[in-house]
């Protein structure tokens, strides 16, 4: 049996061209004892992928060059020569970028007895919403009552996180630099601030009129400007949960710090950088907590579906232009 995926044969400086990512096809070995087949039915795109296109090993190995690249998926089993799994089974594993995957049971999660559609475990109910989930809860201790700032709050972490936020009954402001994503907040009753385009004293002043009481918790995925004002509007005590930082994802120079640092020191703040795979163990629990809620409706998603494998990249690049509702998603 054949199999297409994507390879990599070179690390990029700056944001990667679209040139950079191959479409291969090869032959399958035999399956050997142990070994499971999958049919990928959905692909996932994720801002760290751009981390490992680095060629430096920082909490993740890099990708390896000419060989296929890497990333969580949903798909059907079609052939096993391990026991737990059966033909026809659906798992979630990290095989993706290719349209079939080979790999050992250990590396195969069943997916969860939950009644929502299987791609929910690659966003809300997947690695993001356990992202969002465990920097909330986990890392910045969010208490009944706080206000909370999120950035990047039309993504698939921040529209989690804002609403998570948002069921605590403090103020909750999500900053987004679309309007179909600030319209999105509004609708949840999440007050949105627009980013682009503005110095930090600007999105500051922004931030204060949205929240003149100041912050307890600030969700970051950003960075750069963002993190310049949030560190202005925080109250006293305030915690920081750095999830990411996009806006330098594709820097090729190191990026300066915020001017204003003291302001930690003087609002006598926390901040924390978190890796989610380091607290993972929390996941049943994360599960037993927001799946109902996301099965029932209760909890809002949304989705940017990407047909066809050859469109993985371009899903891929598409995230450093915002161009993504919710979580972003190849559909095969």
């Amino acid at each position: 049996m054949k199999y297409r995926y994507f390879s990599i044969g070179e690390y990029p400086q700056g944001t990667p061209e679209r040139g950079l990512f191959t479409l291969n096809e090869a032959d399958l070995p035999e399956l050997a004892d142990g070994q499971v087949r999958v049919r990928n039915t959905w692909l996932s795109v994720d801002p760290y992928m751009r981390g490992r296109m680095s060629g430096v090993t920082t909490y993740i190995d890099p990708f390896a060059l000419d060989a296929p690249l890497e990333g969580a998926a949903v798909g059907e089993v079609i052939a096993s020569r391990d026991e737990r799994f059966q033909e026809g089974d659906r798992v979630v594993h990290m095989g993706g970028w290719r349209d079939i995957a080979q790999l050992p049971g250990d590396a195969l999660q069943p997916l969860p007895d939950i009644e929502v559609p299987s791609q929910a475990f690659l966003g809300v109910l997947g690695m993001p919403g356990m992202t969002a989930w465990t920097g909330l809860n986990v890392i910045a201790g969010m208490n009944d009552g706080d206000n909370v700032l999120v950035s990047a709050a039309g993504g698939a972490v921040g529209s989690l996180a804002v609403q998570l936020a948002k069921a605590k009954g403090g103020t909750v402001v999500g900053i987004a630099g679309t309007p179909a994503k600030r319209d999105w907040l509004e609708s949840h009753g999440v007050v949105a601030v627009d980013y682009r385009d503005k110095d930090a004293a600007t999105l500051t002043a922004d931030l204060q009129a949205a929240c003149p009481e100041g912050f307890d918790v600030y969700y970051e995925n950003v960075g750069g400007v963002c993190l310049e004002a949030a560190l202005n509007t925080l109250r006293v005590g305030a915690r920081i949960a750095v999830c990411g930082m996009i806006a330098h994802y594709n820097d090729d120079t190191p990026a300066p710090g915020p001017s204003n640092l003291a302001m930690v020191l003087i609002r006598r703040a926390r901040m924390q950088g978190f890796i989610v795979f380091d607290h993972w163990t929390h996941y049943p629990r994360f599960l037993e907590e927001v799946g109902p809620l996301v099965s029932a409706g209760r909890i809002d998603y949304e989705e940017t579906i990407i047909e066809g494998l050859e469109k993985t990249p371009d899903a891929f690049l598409d995230l450093f232009q915002g161009a993504n509702q919710g979580k972003m998603l190849v559909r095969l």
